[in-house]
C-alpha cells in the first residue's frame, strides 16, 4: 500500500450522504479521520518514500495551476532529486576513502594512493554539482511563490493602472493625486502555465511625508527581489523619469528589464498595431525623441495605453517568453524549490571548501 502498511478499502454507492452515514459509522466504532498529509508522514516513517519525496507530495498539492511547480513537484516525488542526491553521496564516500586510506596507511610504502590531482578532479565535480543545485534555488523559488515581477516608475505613470489591466481586477486604487500608492501590492496572475507576482509599488519622488518615504524604499527592495522589471515611463512626461536611470539599472541588472512607454495615445501611437520598432518611418517626433533619450539602456520597449487590455498584450506576450524559458528549464534540470534543501547544500558547499 502507500503507506506499506494494512489497508481496508471500502466500495460504496457514490451518494454523498451514503459515504457520509458510512464514515459516521466508522468513527462511531473507534476510527478518525486521518490528518493532514499523515499518510504521506506514514508512508515515509515505514520506508516507502525518502523525505524528500514526501516532501514534494506536499508541492505537488500546493501547485494549484502552475504547470511549471507541478512538472517540478511531480519530477521531485518521482524520485529524480533523490537520485542525483545518491549519486553525490556515493562520490563523498569514495573521495572519503581515498583521504582516510591515506590517513591510516601513509607509512606503508607498498600501498598505492591517489594522486592529488585525482582528488582534486574528484572535489571539483563534486563543488560543481552543488553549485548548480544551489543555483537552482533562484529559480525555483519563483517556480513556487511566483516570478516577482516588480512594476516601478514615477508617480502618475501608470503603474496602478498598468496591474489592474494586467490581473483584469481593480487591485490597486488609480487616482490622479500623486502618491497614492504607498506600500507594494501584490498578487499572482498565472500565465502561460508560470506562475507570476506582481508587485505594483510606490512611485518615485522626493515626499517629506514618512510614510510615503518608507513606501519608497520598499519599492528598491521589491526591486532587489524581482526576476523581471517592467518600468513604466509616462510618454507625456518621460523627461523627469530620466533621473531614474542612475537609481533602477545598477539593480536591474541580471534581471529582464522592459520599458514600457505609457499613455502613447496621447502622443499619436494609438493606431500603430506594433508601435515597438525604434525608429521605424511611423514613429512620431515625440516619440523618436524619448526613444533616443533611453536608447543607452540595453532592455526591449513597448509603448502601450494601460487602460487598454489590448494595448498591454504585447507585454503578456513578453511574460509568456519568460514562461517559455522557465518551462524548458523545469523540463530539463533539477530544480530546487525547498528551502531545507537549498540550506542543505549549501552547508554541504561550505564542508567542501573546508576540505
Amino acid at each position: 500500500s502507500y503507506t506499506g502498511e494494512d489497508s481496508v478499502e471500502i466500495s460504496c454507492h457514490g451518494s454523498a450522504y451514503i459515504a457520509s452515514r458510512l464514515l459516521q459509522s466508522l468513527i462511531a466504532k473507534g476510527c478518525r479521520m486521518a490528518r493532514p498529509g499523515e499518510f504521506t508522514q506514514r508512508a515515509f516513517l515505514n520506508g516507502k518514500m525518502d523525505l524528500s519525496r514526501a516532501e514534494a507530495v506536499a508541492d505537488l498539492i500546493a501547485a494549484s495551476t502552475s504547470a511549471a511547480s507541478h512538472r517540478v513537484a511531480l519530477k521531485q516525488m518521482r524520485g529524480q532529486f533523490s537520485e542525483e542526491l545518491a549519486a553525490l553521496r556515493d562520490k563523498l564516500l569514495h573521495l572519503t576513502t581515498l583521504l582516510e586510506l591515506e590517513l591510516d596507511f601513509s607509512d606503508h610504502e607498498d600501498l598505492e594512493f591517489a594522486d592529488r590531482t585525482q582528488l582534486q578532479d574528484i572535489t571539483e565535480e563534486i563543488r560543481a554539482k552543488l553549485s548548480r543545485l544551489a543555483s537552482s534555488f533562484r529559480l525555483g523559488n519563483a517556480i513556487k511563490n511566483g516570478t516577482p515581477v516588480a512594476i516601478v516608475g514615477d508617480t502618475n505613470a501608470g503603474k496602478s493602472t498598468l496591474l489592474n489591466t494586467l490581473l483584469g481586477e481593480e487591485k490597486a486604487i488609480v487616482s490622479d493625486v500623486h502618491g497614492t500608492t504607498r506600500d507594494a501590492i501584490e498578487d499572482t496572475v498565472n500565465i502561460g502555465g508560470t506562475l507570476f507576482r506582481f508587485i505594483d509599488t510606490a512611485g518615485i519622488r522626493q515626499s517629506d511625508d514618512k510614510v510615503e518615504q518608507i513606501g519608497i524604499s520598499r519599492t528598491f527592495q521589491k526591486l532587489e527581489e524581482a526576476e523581471i522589471v517592467l518600468w513604466v515611463i509616462d510618454s507625456t512626461d518621460w523627461q523627469k523619469s530620466l533621473r531614474l536611470k542612475s537609481e533602477f539599472l545598477p539593480l536591474c541588472a541580471g534581471k529582464s528589464l522592459l520599458l514600457l512607454f505609457n499613455k502613447s495615445d496621447l502622443i499619436g501611437l494609438n493606431d500603430l498595431a506594433h508601435p515597438s520598432a525604434p525608429n521605424g518611418t511611423n514613429v512620431p517626433q515625440a516619440a523618436a525623441s524619448m526613444l533616443s533619450a533611453f536608447a543607452d539602456i540595453s532592455a526591449e520597449h513597448l509603448f502601450i495605453t494601460a487602460q487598454a487590455s489590448s494595448s498591454c498584450a504585447p507585454v503578456v506576450s513578453y511574460l509568456e517568453k519568460a514562461a517559455a524559458q522557465t518551462a524548458t528549464a523545469t523540463q530539463n534540470d533539477i530544480i530546487l524549490t525547498n528551502e531545507r534543501h537549498y540550506a542543505a547544500i549549501l552547508s554541504a558547499l561550505a564542508a567542501l571548501d573546508r576540505v
